[in-house]
């Protein structure tokens, strides 16, 4: 997963490691091809109501196959099962295709701010109903 999450944030995983660190209840979904890892899907609990999507995606070469999708549909389904009523997101503009997937699969916009960076974000939950 080292090299799958450097290719796809361009950031090194030990930044990644500091920050999951005191993350609660984390959450992580694997797409393998053969021993490759060749996406994840990663999240932690809010509370015991509400669950954040955090960071997921792709290898390149295999994008367009529906990974990303089958990987969020993975993720849901656990969380329904285990009694969580919201999942929340943020996202970007640059990140478009994980923008356009939410909507796809039923998340709302519900918020937007710019960050200390001057990055402007964009909030999304989706009520996971059973």
């Amino acid at each position: 997963m080292k090299s799958l999450y450097s290719a796809i944030f361009k950031s090194n995983i030990e930044d990644f490691n500091n920050k999951i660190k005191d993350k609660p209840k984390i959450l992580f979904n694997i797409a393998l091809d053969g021993n490759k890892v060749i996406g994840f899907k990663s999240g932690y609990e809010l509370n015991g109501d509400k669950f954040y999507s955090w960071l997921g995606g792709v290898d390149p070469s295999y994008r367009k196959q529906g990974i990303a999708s089958k990987l969020m549909e993975q993720q849901h389904q656990y969380l329904r099962e285990y009694g969580y009523k919201v999942i929340q997101t943020k996202t970007m503009n640059k990140w478009r295709c994980m923008l356009l997937l939410n909507i796809k699969y039923g998340f709302d916009v519900t918020e937007t701010y710019t960050d200390e960076k001057g990055l402007h974000k964009i909030i999304l939950e989706k009520k996971l109903l059973n």
